[in-house]
């Protein structure tokens, strides 16, 4: 028994970056939100704990489906019921602003993740069919507060903001933001005006507004260890659940 339960410990943290504690505060979300029901009446030939495992595996590799089944001894058919039907369920809580929200800083930056879909894509950047994707971040505990759902890739960053509607979850909160969100209630780096340097005081704010905006990039660098985020083949809502499942793990990973 003791062998049995370190080799699933191995599995655990080896293929889902997380710890089997955290994993199974993943579990329980899932199943209060009703994952263990069936799908039309037919019995599920996995549990509940490895349907998770299945879902968590796929953001986590970014296997096929074709690859996944044999790992767990059912059809790629199944594994893709699997995905489809707890892939929401896996979805970053909600978070509402904190009391002390005066208190508190945020930092909002965009994600583009290369997708399949055409759809919600679009030639970006990265010179790659990529979506735009917004992610709020807690200053403090890196924790990401939300992420918006999935725009075209050439979408500007202010665009993709204001399209959001991520806005109404930073009532009463200081909200960093880079260049791009100018005019868009955040705090912004100061700009060079023609013909005029940046006085002392503007370029000591800008040094620290860097500071701070690092750790944003330090959270999207982690988010980036799941690589779905390297070539989501999913359509339609599937990038969206996608991106709100590897933030939820990203928390647990950090929080737990």
């Amino acid at each position: 028994m003791a062998g049995v339960l370190r080799a699933e410990r191995v599995w655990v943290e080896t293929f889902t970056g997380l710890r089997v504690t955290q994993f199974a505060c993943l579990l329980k979300v899932v199943r209060e939100r009703g994952g263990n029901g069936t799908l039309r009446g037919r019995p599920w030939s996995l549990p509940l704990a490895e349907r998770v495992l299945v879902v968590a595996v796929y953001y986590r590799m970014n296997l096929t489906m074709r690859q996944l089944g044999p790992l767990f001894g059912v059809s790629s058919s199944t594994v893709c019921r699997i995905i489809q039907r707890l892939g929401p369920l896996l979805a970053l809580e909600p978070v509402s602003r904190p009391a002390e929200g005066a208190d508190r800083l945020w930092i909002v930056d965009g994600i583009l993740i290369p997708v399949r879909d055409r759809k919600v894509a679009a030639s970006s950047r990265n010179y790659r069919f990529s979506a735009n994707v917004q992610v709020i971040v807690d200053a403090d505990t890196r924790l990401v507060i939300a992420a918006a759902r999935p725009v075209p890739g050439t979408t500007a960053d202010a665009h993709a903001w204001r399209a959001s509607g991520l806005s109404r979850h930073c009532q009463g909160v200081t909200v960093l933001g880079e260049g791009a969100y100018l005019n868009c209630g955040m705090a912004v780096p100061h700009r060079k005006r023609p013909g005029r340097a940046l006085l002392p005081g503007e370029e000591n704010d800008n040094a620290a507004h860097r500071k701070f905006r690092a750790r944003v990039e330090h959270v999207i660098g982690r988010m980036q260890n799941y690589k779905i985020f390297r070539d989501c083949r999913q359509h339609g809502d599937g990038l969206h659940h996608a991106v709100q499942a590897v933030a939820h793990m990203h928390n647990l990973a950090l929080a737990s």
